[in-house]
């Protein structure tokens, strides 16, 4: 009689269990930005970062205008994520890419970045600032940049290039930083889902 009691116990607290993790759609919480950053806009508009993200779920990729590679890949794949949630007519969801070469990237040369491959920014910002503060917030966020080889253009412009962490972010509405993905390979149907868990 006690081993059956005991049975029954455990089978329901393995139960309680399992419906408490099943009720809980939204992944932990990996980290977080602990303080404000004072960048400029793809307008020249000066905003607080995360604040200007707070109460929307946000997608988050770290780029710089000048990759050969890795970047265009994570802007196109950020571009099909933000075309597939309208699909989906999900709302409150913001997009920001974040450059770290903010010497190169300026607000001008961020706004034809988005011109030339015709990006909707009705939801997307694109940021940048004094290197310091984007050095500060990048580290936060756990995204790795250096600059590592240089050429010399035909034109005599020298041209530089980084090794860095290929990165999107998804974040909550308060800001939280809650599922990391390749930004050049991701799967385009996995964040979908995890947006939709969250909106």
């Amino acid at each position: 009689m006690k081993f059956a009691t005991k049975t029954i116990r455990l089978i329901l607290f393995l139960s309680f269990i399992i419906l408490f993790t099943r009720c809980d759609n939204n992944p932990p919480v990996i980290d977080k930005f602990t303080k404000e950053y004072s960048l400029v806009n793809q307008n020249g508009k000066q905003v607080d970062f995360p604040q200007i993200i707070k109460g929307k779920i946000t997608v988050v990729g770290y780029i710089y205008t000048n990759c050969p590679d890795i970047c265009p890949l994570t802007t196109n794949n950020m571009q099909r994520i933000q075309k597939e949630i309208a699909k989906d007519n999900i709302k409150n969801v913001e997009f920001v890419s974040i450059s770290f070469d903010p010497v190169t990237d300026t607000p001008e040369v961020l706004r034809k970045y988005a011109e030339i491959r015709n990006l909707n920014l009705d939801n997307w910002v694109f940021l940048t600032g004094q290197k310091t503060v984007i050095d500060s917030l990048i580290k936060q966020a756990g995204v790795f940049a250096a600059i590592s080889d240089s050429t010399v253009l035909t034109s005599g412009k020298k041209t530089y290039y980084y090794v860095h962490t290929d990165r999107i972010q998804l974040l909550d509405e308060d800001g939280n930083i809650l599922k990391n993905y390749s930004g050049s390979r991701i799967n385009i149907n996995e964040i979908v889902a995890d947006i939709k868990k969250l909106s």
